[in-house]
Parts: C-alpha cells; sequence; structure tokens
C-alpha cells in the first residue's frame, strides 16, 4: 500500500501549480480595444486637358511621277550621237537632245523638196501672167466676139488651178522633209530623269523602235488608299486636303508637303479601299529632300477640326464610360461622345471637361460614390495605362 506521503505530495504540488496560474491570470490585463481602420482602394489619376484637336487619317503609298514618256523613233536611219545625260538616272531639260539619227537622207530630200516648191513656184507665177493677159486680150476683143462670156479654157482658170495645186503639194512636201529633219533630233519633252535606254550609239532604229523612257520631274503622285470608314474624317472626302509624307533620305527622317488633287471615285475590287491621290510639287528639288520615284512613304491626311476634343486611351473606356476621380475622393463614371477610335486611343468631343481626373490604375470593382484615396504629389508615382478589370 502507498504510504501517506505519497499520496499528500502530488496532491500538494497540483494545488501549489493551480495558485500560481490564479494569481498570473489575476495579473494579466485585457488587451486594448483599437477603433476600426478603412482602407480606401489607392489610384492613380491623370489630368484631361480639352483643346481644338486636328484630325488626320492615315494612308502609305509609293512615289510615282504623274507624268511618264516612252521615246520612240519616227524615223529610220542610225544612231549618231547620244548625251551623256541620256543615262538610267540622269537629269535632262526640256528640249535637250537626248540623241541624233543620222540626217544625211532627211537634207538631201529636204533640198529636194525646197527645188520642187521653188519650180513649182515659178510655174505658178507663169500661169498667173498668162491668165491675165488672156483676160486682157478677152477684154479687147469681146465687142467683136460672138460670145459675150469666155469659156473657162480660153482664161486658162484649169490651168492655173493645176499650177496652183502643184505649187500647195510641193508646199506639203517641204514641211513634211523638215518635219522628217526635225525628227533626226531625239528631245527631252520635259524637264525629266531617265527611267530607261534601250539604244546605243551606232545602232539602226525604225519607226516604232523605242529610245527610252523619261520621268518628269515637276510633279511626283502618291494612291493613298482609305477605308471608306475613314473618309467621315476628311473634309470634302478628303479633297485639296493638305498631306505630309513622311520618309527617310540618306538615313533621316523626312517630311514632305503635299495635297490631295482627286479621288479616283472608285472602290478597288481587291482591297475595297477608295484611293486618294497626292501630288508634291519639284520632288526632285536640290537639297537633302529629294522625294525620289519609287520611295515608299506613309502618310497623314489633314481631317476635320475638332473645336473641343479630348483623347484617352481606349482600355479606359468601358461601354462608352470612363471612371473619374471627384474632389471628395469618390469615384464617378462619365459617359463619353465618342466620335473616333484610332491607334489604341478614344477621341471624344463631350462628357469630359477641362482638368477632369480620369483613374488610369486597375479597381476590382469600381461603382459610383465609393471612396478612393490617391498617393501625395510628392511621392505619386508615374501614371500608368491599366484597364479597368472586368466586373
Amino acid at each position: 500500500m502507498a504510504s501517506k506521503k505519497q499520496i499528500i505530495l502530488p496532491i500538494a504540488v497540483l494545488i501549489t501549480g493551480i495558485g500560481v496560474a490564479a494569481a498570473f491570470s489575476a495579473m494579466k490585463q485585457p488587451p486594448e480595444e483599437k477603433a476600426e481602420k478603412i482602407i480606401h482602394p489607392l489610384v492613380e489619376i491623370e489630368s484631361v486637358s480639352v483643346a481644338p484637336m486636328q484630325l488626320t487619317v492615315d494612308s502609305y503609298g509609293i512615289v510615282k511621277p504623274k507624268y511618264s514618256t516612252e521615246l520612240v523613233a519616227q524615223v529610220s536611219g542610225q544612231i549618231i550621237q547620244i548625251s551623256e545625260k541620256f543615262v538610267r538616272g540622269g537629269f535632262v531639260k526640256a528640249g535637250e537632245v537626248l540623241a541624233r539619227i543620222d540626217p544625211n537622207d532627211y537634207e538631201a530630200a529636204l533640198i529636194e523638196a525646197q527645188a520642187n516648191l521653188a519650180q513649182a513656184h515659178s510655174a505658178l507665177e507663169i500661169e498667173q501672167a498668162q491668165a491675165h493677159v488672156a483676160k486682157t486680150e478677152w477684154q479687147r476683143i469681146k465687142n467683136n466676139a460672138s460670145e459675150t462670156i469666155p469659156s473657162e479654157l480660153y482664161l486658162r482658170k484649169p490651168q492655173l488651178a493645176d499650177k496652183l495645186a502643184q505649187y500647195r503639194a510641193a508646199q506639203a512636201s517641204e514641211k513634211r522633209a523638215n518635219r522628217n529633219l526635225e525628227r533626226t533630233y531625239i528631245k527631252a519633252p520635259y524637264d525629266a530623269i531617265v527611267d530607261s535606254r534601250q539604244i546605243s550609239l551606232g545602232s539602226v532604229v525604225s519607226p516604232g523602235n523605242q529610245f527610252g523612257i523619261l520621268n518628269a520631274t515637276s510633279v511626283a503622285e502618291v494612291r493613298l488608299p482609305v477605308a471608306d470608314k475613314e473618309l467621315q474624317y476628311l473634309v470634302n472626302n478628303g479633297l485639296d486636303s493638305k498631306v505630309s509624307l513622311a520618309a527617310k533620305f540618306a538615313g533621316k527622317d523626312v517630311i514632305w508637303k503635299g495635297r490631295i488633287v482627286r479621288n479616283e471615285g472608285v472602290i478597288d475590287e481587291r482591297s475595297r479601299m477608295t484611293y486618294l491621290v497626292a501630288q508634291v510639287d519639284v520632288p526632285y528639288s536640290s537639297g537633302d529632300k529629294q522625294l525620289r520615284f519609287g520611295t515608299y512613304i506613309n502618310a497623314k491626311i489633314e481631317g476635320q477640326l475638332i473645336q473641343s476634343a479630348v483623347s484617352v486611351p481606349r482600355h479606359l473606356v468601358k461601354n462608352g464610360q470612363i471612371a473619374t476621380l471627384n474632389d471628395d475622393l469618390t469615384l464617378s463614371f462619365k459617359s463619353l461622345q465618342i466620335i473616333r477610335e484610332s491607334n489604341g486611343m478614344v477621341i471624344a468631343n463631350a462628357g469630359l471637361s477641362n482638368g477632369n481626373k480620369i483613374i488610369t490604375s486597375a479597381l476590382e470593382y469600381p461603382a459610383n460614390g465609393m471612396q478612393l484615396r490617391i498617393e501625395d504629389a510628392a511621392n505619386q508615382a508615374p501614371t500608368t495605362q491599366l484597364a479597368l478589370k472586368e466586373e
């Protein structure tokens, strides 16, 4: 059997432990109650500016000459002269001789035609004199003549008409010979750049043979495709609008100014685009801004002027509304009158006022009137362009 000591000792230890625990529990103070703190969502904002805005329509195209001429031979013969400028890429002036066909046969033909013309002129003058004599003789003898009206043959009218016809034919022959001689000179019809040349010194050509192709440097044209829905942003469907053409020249970005001169008036069957044609005067002007034929360009066509408009990122607009921050740091949605969406931006002419603050950061569940907060101006991070999360 357990001794009395063995029974009492555990009971004493237990009672002592309970007493110590009770003493510590009495010494513990209840936790301090803290006021509940509400943390509002942190947002980033950006002030909008309402101002006049010039709409533009983007397009593209390849620069081509307005006038391109294929030079062909009009007379036959051997090429005896070629200008040093008559090479691909050469610049020539209007009326400049590019090549010469051997003129000997045509000079001889002109001399022969001039001789025939002189003979015909002499014969005509002789016949006119004879006709005058015949008329004078008839006036002298008509009182004794049995006929009161002289015959045409007597007055030598048929003979005079024949000589006159021969004279006019000789004039035509001389004119033709002069023209053929002139055609031995191959001349530039306007200031141009040589696109190609098909003949060489000593070549023999016949009428219709090609000499080369010239491109006029006075005016360049660019066909600009425009989607049908984009025409609504242009004035008068783009006719007479200004256009900026951008490309690189010698590794540098260069902009040329042009003007829309016509609308081709049809929709392309393959691209379903309407083509506007822009013109640039003197594309090969001296200096570092030559708009070379064949250049691929990006174009901006000047469109309508909106007196009061604002542009905001497209991803901030949902169902035609955008979230804004009021002065009391509450959220409100404003409805936009959208007139155009382009390049990730929305252009509106109503719905926002100058100085309105749009919310550019994400919100989990945005709602009208919800309380928000923003960072101090000194610590505010750069504006982001995060879209509002879907509800």
